[in-house]
């Protein structure tokens, strides 16, 4: 671990294993694509790995654009531990419990179970080890946010069918809900329904970039057509977003997300959306997306555009305002000053991060992909159940 310029660099733990057949021949053919672009640099402020360990926090990230799902940490040195897995298009994260991570996909949902005890290791280092135990096959729905139901399914944005689903036994999904302005369960993205406000194991809000009802009409709102809607009732909260993502209930409060003018903001509702206030807490310099909390802080992601500029955003003229450029990382933000305490950096290859999950009560967390052999190796078992029947 170095220190230069008030900056460190973070080591990275890779699961990739280029020796790995069979099934998993796909996969690490898109993971040797993955290694093969120009060299990933991350860095972080001073203090940003102590604050996840004083804090007792691991912390998930998700990038589709390169397929890679971080796990976070404060390594035994005090230094950052960074461990790095390979999942095709890895997007939604959902954290129901510490020992539970749910991770959306291409074309699968992923729960994933920690299987080491309260005082267990593996690799004499990492204190939570995260194993696929389901995977769900639902084809490309392009899933966005996830999240776990109290009755233990999960449910989904499928943003392709403008709906919130969960996996179905027999077919790709069972639709639970769509927007009442959206006309019927078809495969056209008509809304860019995306984010998923969870509370108590059920859906309370969404947000959609438009609430158009023809496919790929929500291109053209980008600006200011964006909404959250209520899921309870199916009304508009509020409106006149742009491209809002990652709405969530915190403390009592939904925060979101609006990406378009890179703002982490709070709503407060009324009686009709037309009078809701919509209440700025911090400003980030990227395409902010990805959203969790712990304590008096908020984690927020931030991509850089994906193309040369945030064409059609207010975020183009608010970068040029403040002499920034885009950055693609974590920043961490004191929900009562607004002001950034610590940040993490991904510079190189990687540009453009989806989600950004908070992982309580690890340290050092670590998860098994399909791109190593290690995953054929790690055996783990219940004790004996003395009292079955057949």
């Amino acid at each position: 671990m170095t220190d230069r310029e008030g900056q460190e660099d973070a080591p990275t733990a890779e699961g990739a294993d280029k020796n790995a057949a069979g099934p998993e021949r796909d996969a690490v053919t898109e993971e040797q694509k993955a290694q093969e672009q120009p060299q990933v640099k991350y860095s972080m402020s001073p203090g940003f790995s102590s604050f996840l360990g004083s804090n007792g926090i691991g912390l998930g990230i998700s990038s589709y654009q390169s397929g890679k799902f971080y796990l976070l940490g404060q390594n035994t040195d005090g230094g950052l531990l960074v461990d790095e897995r390979f999942f095709r298009k890895a997007m939604g994260i959902a954290v129901p419990d510490k020992d539970t991570i749910l991770l959306a996909t291409l074309f699968q949902i992923i729960r994933f179970k920690n299987v080491l005890g309260p005082d267990q290791q593996i690799n004499n280092l990492y204190d939570a080890c995260y194993v696929p135990r389901e995977l769900f096959v639902t084809g490309e729905l392009d899933g966005h946010d996830v999240g776990l139901l109290k009755d233990g399914r999960i449910v989904f944005v499928n943003t392709q069918f403008n709906c919130l689903a969960t996996p179905s036994s027999r077919h790709s999904f069972t639709p639970l809900w769509k927007p009442p302005f959206i006309s019927k369960i078809v495969k056209e993205d008509r809304c860019h329904l995306n984010g998923l406000a969870m509370e108590d194991g059920v859906p309370r809000y969404v947000t959609a970039v438009s609430k158009s009802d023809t496919i790929d009409g929500w291109r053209d709102r980008r600006y200011d057509g964006g909404i959250i809607i209520d899921v309870a009732t199916g009304e508009i909260v509020i409106g006149g977003l742009s491209m809002p993502h990652s709405p969530r209930m915190y403390n009592g409060k939904l925060y979101v997300l609006n990406s378009g003018t890179g703002d982490l903001c709070w709503v407060e509702p009324a009686d009709k959306a037309a009078n809701a206030k919509l209440h700025v807490v911090a400003f980030c310099p990227g395409f902010v997306r990805g959203l969790g909390f712990h304590g008096k802080h908020a984690f927020v992601g931030l991509s850089k555009p994906r193309y040369e500029r945030f064409e059609g955003l207010a975020l183009d003229k608010r970068l040029a305002d403040t002499d920034s450029e885009p950055w693609c990382g974590v920043q961490v933000i004191d929900l009562e000053s607004g002001s950034v305490v610590h940040w993490f950096r991904i510079d190189g290859a990687i540009g453009e991060l989806y989600d950004v999950a908070v992982v309580p009560g690890v340290l050092r967390p670590m998860s098994l992909g399909f791109a190593s052999n290690e995953v054929l190796g790690l055996i783990t078992h219940d004790e004996l159940d003395e009292a079955a029947s057949f």
